[in-house]
């Protein structure tokens, strides 16, 4: 016995069975565009959105995570399982999380913040872009805790949407993030941390 599910569904083919098929979507906008320097163009977006941004050198960046760290005086981090050990400041507690062993929301909201990496980044919006690869952990992990650190490699810094598109697989589970969680009611008055963090610090490392 079909479901109702199914008896709607048949209906609907059956209604549109004489129609023409949909025709053929262009897609030749542009692709690129002459940015210049994408590395600071992003740094630049991303400060406008109201995240904290700072450049780095690669091998400065396990003091540089530890200075960002101390500086907010976080002592108690989450982070994804696979987060390069060298990211992991000593002294502070860290918290790990992995699809095998994933830890409870109530955990995620009583740490200090999260720490990640990112899949790319997209110059002309300042967007970071997380597909829950490598150091990225699940996107709960990065919308619990109010505060979200993450590690933006240069060579990941890309001019414009469509690039960043190419460059993602689309059935992953892909957040964009355009600066910290923020939402305005209808007389327009700014509230930040509805839906994720309410502080986003980015270090682009290079």
């Amino acid at each position: 016995m079909a479901s109702s599910r199914e008896v709607v569904l048949g209906r609907i083919r059956a209604a549109l069975s004489d129609r023409p098929t949909a025709p053929e979507v262009p897609r030749d906008y542009d692709q690129t565009r002459a940015l210049g320097d994408v590395i600071g163009l992003f740094a630049e977006r991303a400060a406008d959105y109201r995240a904290l941004v700072r450049r780095v050198r690669w091998d400065d960046l396990p003091a540089e995570i530890e200075s960002s760290l101390r500086a907010r005086g976080a002592t108690r981090l989450v982070a994804p399982a696979d987060l390069p050990a060298v990211w992991r400041v000593p002294g502070v507690v860290w918290s790990l999380d992995a699809p095998a062993y994933p830890l409870p929301v109530r955990t995620l909201d009583r740490s200090d913040g999260v720490l990640t990496a990112c899949a790319v980044a997209i110059a002309e919006t300042g967007t970071i872009v997380l597909d829950a690869g490598e150091a990225q952990g699940r996107r709960v992990v990065t919308l619990v805790p109010d505060y979200h650190l993450c590690v933006v490699r240069e060579d990941q810094v890309v001019g414009t949407v469509p690039e960043a598109l190419a460059s993602l697989e689309p059935t992953r589970p892909l957040t964009f993030i355009s600066g910290p969680s923020a939402t305005s009611d209808i007389e327009l008055d700014r509230v930040e941390g509805v839906h994720g963090p309410r502080h986003l610090e980015v270090l682009i490392a290079g």
